[in-house]
């Protein structure tokens, strides 16, 4: 009998309704205790903002700029990112469910002791961003620069890395039982140790292989 393969699924996309309210900053400005249903949030600036339990519910961010600031319990569910700078955008005890973040910048972004399910980031600028102590499931990265990345502590469990680059990023005490690699760039990666459980293609095998080495005291000679 032929064998079957189980279809890989993708993250569910988030339920946006195709008529939103644009997103006015000062009738909808970042508050303690803020929700925010069904807005469209345009170009504005919403950079520097401190704030704890905001909430975003089926909202859609476009070129928005959301940078620099720090969100404090905030949840984000049935939301799309596209074109968005959050760079250096702190967030603690959070969480995002059923969310997208295409083309955007994530540089510096720190998601502290976050949940994650059903999020796909595709096409982002992620160097530097941190996950640490974090939980993810059914999450995708895609064609994303990870570029020293900090995932330590986090909970990477059937994650997917695909076409990303992760040169030096950080997997020290996490859990990757089950997560792929598919042609992503592993070099100088730390915390090695942590790998097992996890399904690389070869050819991220191979770049993996100097920091396995490395951690094996294993020389690897010419």
């Amino acid at each position: 009998m032929p064998s079957r393969t189980t279809a890989i699924r993708e993250p569910k996309a988030p339920r946006i309704p195709a008529s939103l309210t644009p997103a006015d900053p000062l009738e909808h400005e970042l508050r303690d205790d803020g929700t925010y249903i069904a807005l469209n949030w345009g170009p504005v600036d919403l950079v520097g903002h401190d704030v704890e339990s905001v909430d975003f519910e089926r909202c859609r961010f476009t070129d928005t700029r959301l940078s620099a600031g720090t969100l404090r319990r905030a949840g984000f569910a049935d939301v799309a990112f596209a074109g968005c700078d959050l760079a250096n955008l702190r967030l603690f005890d959070s969480r995002a469910f059923n969310a997208r973040v295409r083309d955007s910048r994530l540089t510096g972004m720190s998601w502290t002791d976050c949940g994650f399910r059903d999020v796909l980031f595709d096409e982002c600028r992620a160097d530097l961003s941190d996950y640490r102590f974090s939980r993810f499931k059914d999450v995708v990265f895609r064609d994303c620069n990870l570029q020293e990345a900090n995932f330590q502590g986090a909970d990477l469990s059937g994650v997917r890395f695909e076409n990303c680059r992760l040169t030096g990023a950080q997997f020290s005490d996490a859990t990757l039982n089950g997560t792929r690699f598919t042609g992503c760039d592993l070099w100088d990666i730390a915390g090695v140790g942590s790998l097992g459980g996890a399904i690389l293609a070869p050819s991220d095998a191979r770049s993996a292989l100097p920091s396995l080495a490395a951690a094996l005291g294993i020389t690897i000679a010419d």
